[in-house]
């Protein structure tokens, strides 16, 4: 991992890395790795094992999905959607969806919440 050389003009730390290697695959389950996390959104990486997955439901505002290794299968508004490295795919808010890894599979979620004035 390397450091932004403005580090000392800025408050925030920067750093470059790999995301594939910041969550690991564990066997049988759905691991996940916050990486940004502040009032307006967030941005999480998750390694889901084979067969694992998240089961229907619904968010309050859109969140776009990039898979980043593997492949998933993205249900939204009970159309699947096949999705291997670097597609992404939008599930908007309100619009019931699932996630399903047809073999393992990271992916990164940015959800970004609206501001309200």
């Amino acid at each position: 991992m390397t450091t932004n050389p403005q580090d000392e003009k800025t408050s925030q730390k920067f750093t470059a890395g790999n995301a594939l290697e910041l969550v690991a695959y564990q066997a049988g389950a759905v691991v996940s790795r916050e990486i940004v996390k502040k009032k307006t959104g967030t941005v999480t990486l998750f390694a889901f094992d084979e067969a694992q997955g998240l089961s229907e439901h619904t968010a309050p505002f859109d969140a776009l999905v990039q898979v980043l290794d593997g492949v998933a299968e993205i249900t939204i508004g009970g159309v699947p959607h096949r999705l291997g490295k670097d597609d992404m795919i939008l599930m908007p808010a309100n619009v019931p969806h699932a996630l399903k890894a047809v073999e393992r599979f990271k992916m990164m979620l940015v959800m970004i919440r609206e501001a309200t004035g």
